[in-house]
Order: C-alpha cells, then structure tokens, then sequence
C-alpha cells in the first residue's frame, strides 16, 4: 500500500531529520511510527500527504509515487487525525464531516447518510450532535469527530498524528479501545505516530521504532518485546525486567462457545510473559484453564493491555 524507498528529509542547514528510511505498510495495516522527540516520526508521516517535501528517494501509494498523484486528490484520499484536534470553530459538527465529500461534489443526501453513518461508527447519536458546535463537545467527544472527519469520503489511508495525547488518561484509554474496535470493522491502512510505548503496544500491528531520524527496529510488538534489536529497544520498550515474570490474565479473558475452546491451545491463568507471547505468535487465541475449569480465551489484544497498564504504573 505506501512504499518508502530510501527516503531523507534534508534541511538548509545540512541537517537530516530523515534518512535511509525504507519501509512497507501494508493495506489494511495499523503501523505506529514511534520514537523519542526529534526522531523524525511526526516528518516521515508528513511526508506520505506532501506536507513535507522529500529531499531524497521515493514515496509509493498503491506502486505510484505520490509526486505523481494531483496534490489536493492525494490529500482528499487521505484522511488526517492532529492532535490539536482542529476541527473549525464557526462550523457544526455536521458542516465540520462534510467538507471533503462537498469538495468531491458528492450528492447532498449521500453526505447526509456519510454523517450518520460516522456519527453512529463513533458513538455519537446525530440527532444530538449534528447541529453542535465543536466548543459544546468535551476533549474526547471533538477527537472523535476529527476521527469521523478523516473518513469522511472513505480514505483507504489515514494518518494519525499522536491524537489522543492531549486528552485525560480514561478518555484516551476509551478512544484506544474504540480506535481498535473501529480498525477491526473498517480495515484501513493507518500510520499513527505516538512517542507513547504502552499505546504503541495496544494499538499497533506493527511497530517501528525510530531514531535520530532512521529505523531502529520494526516489528510486531511481540517482535519488539520478544527480540529486541539492542539495548536502546530493550530500553524504550520498557522490558528491563525480567521477561519470565508470571503475570495474571484473567482481567482480560474473554468468553468464549464450548465448540471453540477444544480447538485452542491451552494455557494457565498465571504464566510467564515469554510463554504467552511465545504462544500468541504461533495462534491468534488461547484458552485459558483455571484449576479445572476453562474460563474463556485471551488474544493478542488482551495481553498487550495487561503490559500497558503494567508500563503505565511504572511512569
């Protein structure tokens, strides 16, 4: 889906904030870039919409390269989440969805049905919301119609730059969970920057991690919490302790039809971390046994969550 090619950002001054970046993305996969401030994260997502001109190699959407693509139709198919948010004060939440679809001439009760069809997708009930202005909404309630906004005119890409960072923890706990229901249902190609590991874990199918402008490491986050490159990714990641610990998953076990458990491997309640991750990169689920009983299956969602509470507590 987006191709980088050994792709620079160069400025005046001589100064990469981008180099020898080469790097595949999927359709349909989440992708979190992440890295320390100053790694170059937040340029090389710029770059995909031509925010930020490259200096040096290619940058391929669908094998064509994006100077081929007509700026403003590049940036119609891509939607963009900031997190400053900035939907347009003046306007209401409705007139706020609808303005790419209007710039794509789509019909009036297409546009219509689209918002919703989003508002609905995002947990917002339109006959509530639509006629409101962005300073009538909470934090969170905004960052879901920026969300709503970005796809809008239905983007096969969207990018997402560090949007939940602003807001308090429950809120932004809330729109990770919704962001993970949402990409299961949609199945967009998403490049989310965030400087936060514990979210990288939860959200991201893969990871790269990044510094001083180039890749350390990309992976899965089993990958990067399993193998990790060096002693900077070991670090980053927070993995310092043991790897054998023995955590408890029955927080995050879910339940599960009698036909189905007898098809999963099958595992304790209590194991180490090494084991589960071990396990979860062979099987999408396991079964979990509770002295006797099977009390439900855990997947690789639900682990990764126990590791970002357990990374939250240790900030």
């Amino acid at each position: 889906m987006i191709s980088f090619d050994n792709v620079a950002k160069k400025y005046d001054d001589g100064t990469y904030a981008v180099k020898n970046f080469s790097l595949h993305i999927n359709e349909g996969e989440l992708l979190v870039l992440i890295g320390p401030s100053g790694s170059g994260k937040t340029t090389t997502l710029k770059m995909i919409n031509r925010l930020i001109p490259l200096t040096e190699g290619y940058i391929r959407i669908k094998d064509k390269m994006i100077s081929d693509y007509d700026i403003h139709e590049l940036r119609w198919d891509i939607g963009y989440v900031l997190q400053q948010i900035a939907l347009f004060p003046h306007m209401t939440i409705e007139e706020n969805i609808a303005i790419v679809p209007e710039m794509k001439k789509w019909e009036q009760e297409e546009i219509n049905q689209r918002i919703d069809e989003l508002l609905h997708m995002v947990g917002l009930e339109p006959e509530t919301y639509r006629k409101r202005l962005p300073n009538e909404l909470s934090g969170g309630q905004q960052q879901r119609i920026g969300v709503a906004r970005a796809l809008a005119a239905n983007p096969p890409i969207i990018l997402m730059d560090e949007p939940f960072s602003a807001l308090d923890p429950l809120s932004r706990e809330k729109l990770q969970d919704d962001l993970i229901q949402l990409q299961n249902n949609i199945k967009k190609t998403i490049v989310f920057v965030t400087h936060d590991m514990s979210e990288a874990l939860k959200l991201g199918d893969r990871i790269c991690l990044m510094r001083d402008g180039g890749i350390v490491q990309t992976g899965t986050p089993e990958e990067l919490l399993q193998q990790p490159a060096n002693d900077f990714v070991r670090e980053f990641v927070g993995i310092d302790q043991s790897q054998e610990r023995m955590i408890d998953i029955r927080e995050v076990v879910k339940p599960a039809k009698q036909e189905e458990l007898g098809k999963l491997p099958i595992i304790a309640s209590r194991m180490p971390i090494n084991e589960i991750l071990s396990l979860l990169g062979e099987h999408e689920e396991l079964a979990v046994k509770e002295i006797d009983e099977i009390i439900g299956i855990i997947d690789r969602q639900g682990i990764i969550r126990i590791l970002s509470r357990q990374m939250e507590g240790l900030k």
